[in-house]
């Protein structure tokens, strides 16, 4: 099967990545899931079966372009010479050999209207993952699937009103993308706005600085489009926040950071200095509410918008600030 990965561009050119896999006949998720049904699922997704060397042609605009799978099955596809209206485009991938495997990727043009884009960690930012300790991590991904696991309160309605029809959303995680497909369903399920994934690879190719060069590709995209970050203190969101501040100056409007580590704040209070310097703020968010407060101050979102995000936080006690209850750190 062909799995593309949802991709993004200019009206003039457009990538679509993804991956050509051996089918393993994974079926669609349910709410009563067992839990060794989920377990099976996770399992043949980190043990899926590549298919290199497979020849591929992609089309979209009247615009097409062969390419072929490297050895752990991955493709790229990049189209240039089009004229694309804003908005999200389909493109059609299919095998040369088989043209009856085929799939419809889907490309994202932000809108010329678009006064920022938003770039967002997803595991302890988005949805409580426990990155800290990997085997716990692993336990509830292996043993949920992507409609029992819950966004942190607020979330939802904090993106949406960021997004506001027009913004664009990218999502960067450090997940392998043999957990692509649960991903999107995840954001799909939870109403978060749907943005391109970036992810790395599963194994030795994994690369350390994923994350920086994700970002990095973004930003370059659309030189003329200011950005928010938003993340958490569990791993090096704040460091590798902090560095694209200083190599993208004037591009960064603010950065969000949640602190799942309280041993971390005195670290993280230097970042929070240092960033100043910039003329960016980096604010240390315990919740959404939090968060969507000072992005209504600076204009990121909409006063009213804080009504609907404050009532999504406290339909359930869960939040952003659950894990801080105890610590007292951002009292």
């Amino acid at each position: 099967m062909i799995m593309p990965y949802l991709g993004y561009g200019t009206r003039s050119r457009v990538t679509l990545c993804g991956r050509v896999l051996a089918d393993e006949g994974i079926p669609p998720t349910r709410d009563t899931e067992k839990r060794w049904r989920n377990l099976v699922a996770f399992y043949k997704r980190l043990e899926s079966d590549e298919v290199p060397g497979a020849r591929l042609r992609g089309s979209l605009g009247g615009r097409h372009r062969e390419t072929a799978t490297d050895r752990e099955g991955y493709f790229s596809v990049a189209l240039d010479g089009l004229a694309l209206k804003p908005g999200w485009h389909g493109m059609h991938v299919y095998l040369e050999k088989d043209p009856k495997t085929e799939a419809i990727g889907r490309i994202l043009v932000p809108s010329p209207r678009a006064r920022f884009g938003v770039i967002s960690d997803i595991d302890d930012t988005v949805v409580y993952s426990n990155v800290r300790n990997k085997l716990k991590m692993v336990l509830a991904l292996a043993l949920s699937n992507a409609r029992t696991r819950k966004p942190f309160k607020g979330v939802g309605a904090f993106y949406r009103a960021l997004h506001a029809g027009i913004n664009p959303l990218f999502y960067v995680s450090k997940s392998p993308w043999n957990l692509y497909a649960p991903l999107v369903e995840f954001l799909e399920h939870q109403g978060l706005p749907a943005g391109p994934l970036a992810l790395r690879d599963f194994g030795p190719r994994m690369r350390k600085h994923h994350k920086t060069g994700a970002i990095e590709a973004i930003l370059r995209t659309y030189p003329k489009l200011p950005f928010v970050l938003i993340g958490d203190s569990g791993e090096q969101d704040p460091e590798i926040y902090s560095d694209i501040v200083r190599r993208f100056p004037s591009r960064v409007r603010a950065i969000y950071i949640r602190l799942v580590n309280e041993k971390r704040f005195i670290e993280v209070q230097k970042l929070v200095a240092e960033v100043a310097q910039t003329g960016c703020q980096l604010v240390l968010a315990p919740d959404s509410e939090f968060a969507a407060a000072h992005a209504a101050g600076e204009g990121l979102i909409q006063a009213s918008d804080l009504r609907d995000i404050r009532s999504d936080r406290r339909s359930d006690e869960s939040s952003w600030s659950k894990p801080l209850a105890s610590s007292g750190a951002l009292k």
